[in-house]
């Protein structure tokens, strides 16, 4: 994603998120960041679509719909998997991608592994990756 795509998706949130509280619109911008900074380190022909209406966040890739959710351990927040299904259903998404957020280098995926488990993530989500957000290292478990 270019800088300017990324000035003009700020842009938006600034426009649109109005309601938001300061919180609400840092979060905002943070998955807006996430968002830019995975496709810069993933694939940098996948193209934005919504990222304003739901935390998760819809992208195209190479003409498939998918949704992407970026997900912090540190700062973790109630997940609705059953949200997240009719969410899929109402945009017509082909997948759902979970992605961990790290900001450590990560070496033990353990902690991954029993979170996922543990909220049967892995039933919901087609593609599940660990994001080291400064390495700009993606690491697929699913």
């Amino acid at each position: 994603m270019e800088l300017n795509i990324f000035q003009k998706l700020t842009e938006k949130i600034d426009i649109e998120c109005f309601y938001m509280t300061p919180s609400q619109l840092e979060e905002k911008t943070i998955q807006l960041i996430d968002l830019h900074h995975f496709i810069e380190s993933y694939n940098q022909s996948l193209k934005v679509v919504d990222y304003i209406s739901h935390p998760i966040n819809i992208i195209e890739d190479n003409g498939v719909m998918k949704g992407i959710l970026f997900y912090d351990l540190k700062h973790q927040f109630t997940l609705d998997l059953l949200a997240s299904e009719v969410f899929k259903k109402q945009h017509q998404l082909q997948e759902l991608w979970f992605v961990f957020v790290e900001e450590d280098h990560v070496s033990n995926y353990n902690r991954h592994i029993d979170f996922l488990i543990e909220n049967g993530i892995e039933l919901f989500y087609n593609r599940i990756f660990t994001f080291n957000f400064f390495q700009s290292v993606i690491y697929s478990l699913k």
